[in-house]
């Protein structure tokens, strides 16, 4: 919502500097997100006139003109525009000025002839001829005598371009404020000063409404109330400089006095309103109901719409006219030639104009207010003020009485005025008194101790936002800090305190944490070489993607972990580690929300990067997690990884997830130049089988025995089988079984390879025996035998 200051003092006088006045009204919950000066960046820009005016001696399009300034001397001006004449008023940009875009203008020559200046159009001056519809696109601006001429004086002066804009960000709960009246009311409570309500006043017309115009509310779940008028001798022309600049410092722009009317009326009193062309309407109906299957609008932005029956429409005896509540249809519109209006104010469901809205992909400012649920008592008000302002404008002759159908009425907010719950809630120690002053400041009425909301505040239903209110305007500053009473204390759950304890565990082992987009491009799942039939490559696509880039979601983090390696080494940053717990999604069908997983992706490259460095930060991640029994076995059929430095990690039969290399190829197709190293770990499987408590292990009172074997077993056989053929076969006594050298050559034969192990025995009971400690070790033998491992002789 922008707001002008100078519309503003019309219903409240505030003055005070802008920065105070912003900080103040934030407190007390408008929250202002900046402000602007109209035509600030103009600078000696006067008002001039065209004392005199002749060609230029060298040239057969540039004129000399003498323009009065106000001064003792008038100022010589060279210009190439065609449309002025002596007498003229004009703007008048002299030496070391600056117009609109921040073009400064200094003195100079035009063909030898000295111009000390340049004389403005309304586009060097930051406006437009909506602004000023008596000036041209193509020519100096002439000021008409709707503006004060006061030779010399600042143009933005004259022109009224020297209001204040103020930014406010209104929260979906305060429809109210999306007006100047409901933001002047909060201004008016904010600093203690006197609200004028405006209280329109229509003269008496002429004729009756009932003989030219008929409403029938057909759905009045969706229609909450309907208020037609009649206007005749409709005299189209542009509304008067008062009305536009404060539309224009709104944020909107002026079309013509009957257009600028409904646009006003919103603006200052929050209520849409539309005006139709009654010879459009046929049988001067006006029937308010949900579209007919089939039925299409072409709205007044041109476009032809298909409705669907849940949408509701202001409909003729024939055929829909506007969409209710969003924009009219291509001939509801104001026309140069149109002598006969029906003005319409009127209340719709909110989320019926939302959802309309949306379906059709257009969002106005009259849905903005109406999907905030407005209040039907407002409607009155807001054609009263309509008609009050054609009568003021002459924009037409009103015809007697309106039409009022009003089949759903809102009961009225009536609550108790607790002033001690009221200061127990909020910490406080407020009179009862006090806070019904402040209660009444902001609209609100209080007797005998109750209250009773106005009809504008739709947000008000407990107690708890009477309090919010006294809140606000007592001071939040002023609420002293105390501890909750009532209200359990916040702790992580198990899920989080697992998230928190994994991250943790990899920015010690020195990753740093990412966080990258769930929506990718189709184009990565050929960048890491999926396989065509995969079912990765099964995404769920965005129906409004922002572009091809980002129009479906992730099955795989790994394109994300890619792409941000991508990055920092085309930085040249000559090693890194990142890692993200990122959320991924495999699709269920249309009928079905996707399956999201967190899988845990952590990546690496640079000099001291390698296979066996990413397996230690995952065997220490499982280590802290209490994850035992882990197996890492080789893995070759995945293209986006080196067929020889991958292995799938395994607890048991449960599969947690893939570490290795990343392969060549896809290096290649993200220009990474160098051996780059991703590990992808299912967050649900790992918290599944976490086991972080810790049992005190007393330290061993038996000595240990330790015995060295080395095995000679084929090349291609994994040392992880080996150690897990010891264990099995050395059973409890093994405390440790370590590996400590591998070596290949002649010596043990083509194709093999010497595998050297030591083993550490004892037992927690007693003192074991060498026999023991032999048996032990002759078990484990036979174990590796049967996987075809041979002790080396």
């Amino acid at each position: 919502m922008i707001l002008s200051k100078r519309w503003l003092n019309d219903y409240c006088e505030i003055d005070i500097d802008d920065k105070e006045f912003a900080e103040a009204i934030t407190l007390t919950g408008s929250k202002v997100e900046g402000w602007e000066h109209e035509g600030e960046e103009l600078k000696n820009i006067v008002l001039g006139k065209i004392a005199a005016i002749e060609r230029h001696p060298d040239s057969d399009h540039l004129w000399v003109c003498q323009v009065d300034i106000g001064a003792a001397e008038p100022v010589q001006i060279v210009t190439g525009a065609q449309n002025l004449k002596q007498g003229d008023y004009v703007p008048a940009a002299l030496h070391k000025s600056v117009v609109a875009g921040g073009q400064k203008i200094t003195k100079g020559k035009l063909r030898g002839v000295p111009s000390n200046g340049m004389l403005c159009s309304v586009a060097e001056l930051g406006l437009t001829v909506n602004d000023f519809p008596s000036a041209i696109e193509d020519g100096i601006m002439t000021i008409t005598d709707e503006c004060e001429r006061e030779l010399g004086k600042d143009i933005r002066e004259v022109l009224r371009f020297n209001d204040t804009k103020i930014e406010f960000e209104i929260t979906s709960n305060r429809s109210d404020c999306l007006s100047v009246t409901g933001l002047a009311r909060e201004a008016a409570a904010t600093f203690g000063k006197k609200f004028k309500m405006p209280q329109p006043i229509v003269n008496k017309g002429h004729g009756d409404v009932n003989a030219h115009l008929s409403v029938n509310i057909l759905n009045p779940a969706l229609c909450y109330r309907y208020i037609g008028a009649v206007v005749e001798n409709v005299r189209i022309k542009p509304s008067p400089l008062w009305l536009r600049e404060r539309l224009r410092a709104s944020g909107v722009r002026p079309i013509n006095n009957i257009v600028d009317i409904t646009n006003y009326v919103m603006l200052e009193l929050g209520q849409p309103m539309h005006a139709f062309d009654l010879r459009y309407l046929e049988g001067n109906t006006v029937n308010v109901r949900n579209a007919r299957q089939g039925e299409t609008i072409t709205t007044l932005d041109g476009e032809q719409r298909a409705l669907s029956e849940d949408m509701l429409v202001i409909a003729d005896s024939e055929k829909p006219v506007a969409v209710a509540g969003v924009m009219g249809g291509e001939y509801s519109g104001i026309m140069d030639d149109t002598t006969t209006i029906v003005f319409e104010s009127a209340c719709f469901n909110g989320y019926s104009v939302r959802s309309t809205a949306k379906a059709l992909g257009m969002r106005t400012e009259a849905s903005s207010r109406y999907e905030k649920e407005l209040n039907p008592e407002g409607c009155m008000l807001s054609m009263m003020r309509a008609l009050e302002l054609v009568q003021m404008l002459d924009a037409g002759d009103v015809v007697n009485g309106m039409i009022d159908v009003f089949p759903t009425p809102k009961p009225e907010v009536t609550l108790p005025l607790d002033a001690d719950w009221i200061n127990r809630f909020i910490g406080i120690d407020v009179s009862k008194e006090e806070m019904a002053r402040i209660l009444e400041n902001i609209g609100f009425t209080v007797k005998g101790g109750k209250l009773t909301a106005p009809y504008f505040r739709n947000d008000i239903e407990h107690m708890a936002d009477v309090s919010e209110e006294i809140a606000r305007f007592y001071g939040f500053d002023k609420i002293p800090n105390k501890k909750l009473v009532g209200v359990a204390e916040a702790k992580l759950t198990a899920e989080q305190q697992f998230e928190k304890l994994v991250e943790s565990t990899l920015r010690a082992a020195g990753y740093s944490e990412i966080s990258t987009f769930s929506f990718i491009s189709p184009k990565a799942y050929d960048k890491i070489m999926l396989a065509e039939d995969s079912a990765m490559r099964e995404s769920v696509v965005i129906s409004n993607p922002l572009g091809e880039d980002t129009s479906v979601m992730r099955t795989t983090a790994i394109p994300s972990m890619l792409e941000v390696i991508a990055r920092n080494y085309s930085f040249r940053t000559p090693r890194a580690k990142f890692y993200e717990n990122a959320t991924t999604y495999r699709s269920n069908g249309l009928e079905q929300l996707p399956d999201e997983r967190k899988m845990l992706t952590f990546g690496e490259y640079g000099a001291q990067s390698d296979f066996y460095t990413l397996k230690g930060t995952a065997q220490k991640l499982l280590d802290v997690l209490g994850i035992k029994d882990v197996e890492y076995v080789a893995y070759t059929d995945s293209a986006t990884f080196h067929p020889g430095r991958t292995a799938k990690i395994f607890a048991g039969d449960k599969e947690l997830g893939i570490i290795g290399e990343i392969h060549p190829n896809v290096c290649k197709n993200y220009k990474i130049g160098t051996k780059a190293y991703i590990g992808y770990l299912d967050s649900a499987a790992l918290f599944a089988i976490k086991n972080t408590d810790r049992l005190y292990q007393p330290l061993p009172k038996f000595p240990a025995l330790t015995r060295d074997l080395s095995l000679v077993c084929d090349k291609s056989m994994e040392v992880a089988a080996l150690e897990k053929a010891i264990k099995r076969g050395a059973g409890k006594m093994l405390e440790k079984v370590e590996l400590f050298d591998i070596f290949e050559g002649i010596q043990v034969g083509l194709g093999k390879k010497s595998v050297a192990f030591s083993l550490t025995l004892r037992s927690p009971e007693r003192t074991l025996t060498d026999a023991e400690a032999d048996s032990a070790v002759q078990k484990a033998l036979k174990a590796l035998e049967e996987i075809g491992a041979q002790i080396r002789s």
